[in-house]
């Protein structure tokens, strides 16, 4: 049964800096953004809609029977759009748990949201994510991989996320863990998170998540056995084709 008290948000927008107009690019004959919404709406943890940053976008989810909102392009993040459009979805506050779904996860695992969602739930915590475990030795000094300080009781798969960096943390042998981009947010939250101005640890590790730790947020983590992979540029356009495929 869906989590009544959540919302689930995918932002999108057209000006993405390596690779323009991500969210229309066809992957088996249908947009990226689209495969994205279907995913989540898969998840069956709330309602899902689309914070579009260009009109594009929207007509295009809109085709499918999605529901999308159309936000300001002038936001300056992804997080922002999030919460500008729960303003707007649910301006009387019913929905509790706000989760901010990546737009450029093709091959999102819809149970993954649901994971954020419990996550969040069950702990004491102002937001929730999901790590996996690195075990490509070439994601291990590759600063597009963000990487998580964090420690596991045993037996357990929630712990709170002690600090991300694009660096190998934590120093010695062991684990490393891999974020994966998927935040749940409690609402009061999420409005706390955008009136904060940026951190110098977020400005210069330029990763927002920072500024929730700077500012005294708990960050539960969730530890999954995969992460679906990213859509940053040409070449990673051209590898989840290549899953969806074949799948």
């Amino acid at each position: 049964m869906p989590k009544t008290d959540s919302l689930i948000i995918i932002p999108a927008r057209m000006a993405a800096t390596r690779l323009p107009g991500k969210p229309l690019a066809l992957i088996n004959d249908e947009p990226m953004i689209v495969h994205v919404w279907k995913r989540a709406c898969q998840s069956e943890a709330g309602p899902v809609i689309v914070a579009c940053g260009d009109i594009e976008i929207k007509e295009t989810i809109e085709k499918y029977g999605g529901k999308a909102i159309l936000t300001d392009p002038s936001l300056p993040s992804g997080s922002d759009r999030v919460w500008s459009a729960a303003e707007i979805y649910d301006p009387g506050g019913k929905f509790n748990i706000i989760v901010n779904v990546q737009g450029d996860q093709p091959t999102l695992d819809p149970k993954h949201i649901s994971k954020t969602i419990d996550a969040l739930r069950d702990s004491n915590s102002n937001m929730s994510t999901l790590i996996t475990p690195i075990n490509n030795q070439d994601e291990i000094n590759d600063p597009s991989v963000i990487k998580v300080a964090i420690d596991f009781q045993e037996n357990t798969n929630v712990a709170t996320a002690l600090y991300f960096s694009r660096n190998p943390i934590p120093y010695g042998e062991g684990p490393l863990y891999h974020h994966v981009g998927i935040y749940g947010f409690t609402r009061a939250s999420l409005k706390k998170f955008v009136s904060i101005k940026p951190s110098e640890l977020e400005k210069r590790e330029r990763l927002e998540q920072l500024r929730a730790l700077t500012n005294g947020f708990k960050i539960s983590a969730y530890l999954v056995d995969h992460s679906p992979p990213s859509v940053d540029t040409p070449e990673d356009l051209e590898r989840v084709r290549t899953i969806l495929e074949n799948n």
